[in-house]
């Protein structure tokens, strides 16, 4: 269990951060099916910073994984699954506008369950 009292659970060969997010996937899926979106795939990875050299250290790049990215009427969607403001925490929030400097093309959704 995490610090916001969430339980890691297993589904089609994820884990996933919480049961909120199962079923956001399992909604995900039906849409799929239906025709309604489009490449559904669970927790893509995004480079946000490339790494570095920093004086004779290696310093690793910066990453932002969502927890879906799908295509809905010729947009990518990037969603992330979140129990409240709460579990918005600073880094997220910074992690999130990166993500938008970088990536403007995408549209990025926050799913509040």
């Amino acid at each position: 269990m995490n610090k916001f009292h969430a339980r890691k659970t297993p589904h089609d060969g994820y884990v996933f951060d919480s049961g909120k997010e199962c079923q956001r996937y399992k909604d995900l899926r039906l849409l799929e099916f239906a025709g309604e979106i489009t490449d559904l795939t669970v927790h893509p990875k995004f480079i946000l910073q490339e790494g570095f050299m920093w004086h004779d250290k290696k310093i690793q790049p910066i990453t932002y994984s969502a927890d879906f990215m799908y295509q809905e009427d010729g947009k990518t969607i990037v969603s992330d699954v979140k129990g409240g403001k709460a579990t918005q925490t600073q880094l997220f929030k910074v992690k999130v506008k990166m993500l938008k400097k970088r990536f403007p093309e995408l549209d990025f959704r926050i799913v509040e369950e």
